[in-house]
């Protein structure tokens, strides 16, 4: 009886992972955009201001002007003088529109994705 001992053909290669060895893990998928350590979206903290402000002084365009829309602005102010104040109504679904939004709509819609009106 005698004993076979494995020739180096044989052996697997160093850099060959063994049977005990875990296999790597897989690859995380790229990070789409950080959150800030407050764990809020970027922007979301304007939704709730705007809203509210967009449903008690909608005719005049403050929710536009703390969005950064200035020329929506002025174009609010001038719609509701020329319609006696019934342009206000515009400010008024605009307000109800942000709050109902979740932050990452209106992220997306009104602060990256700048839309002006409705």
């Amino acid at each position: 009886m005698s004993e076979e001992t494995p020739s180096p053909q044989d052996a697997p290669p160093e850099d060959a992972p063994s049977e005990d060895t875990p296999p790597p893990p897989p690859e995380a998928p790229p990070a789409v955009a950080a959150a800030p350590a407050s764990g809020q979206l970027p922007g979301a903290d304007k939704k709730v201001l705007a809203g509210i402000l967009g449903i008690i002084l909608g005719g005049f365009g403050v929710h536009k002007f703390i969005l950064g829309y200035t020329k929506e602005g002025i174009i609010q102010i001038v719609i509701t003088l020329v319609t006696c104040g019934f342009g206000s109504l515009v400010g008024l679904i605009e307000g109800i529109i942000y709050l109902t939004k979740s932050d990452e709509e209106f992220v997306a819609t009104y602060v990256e994705g700048r839309r002006g009106w409705f």
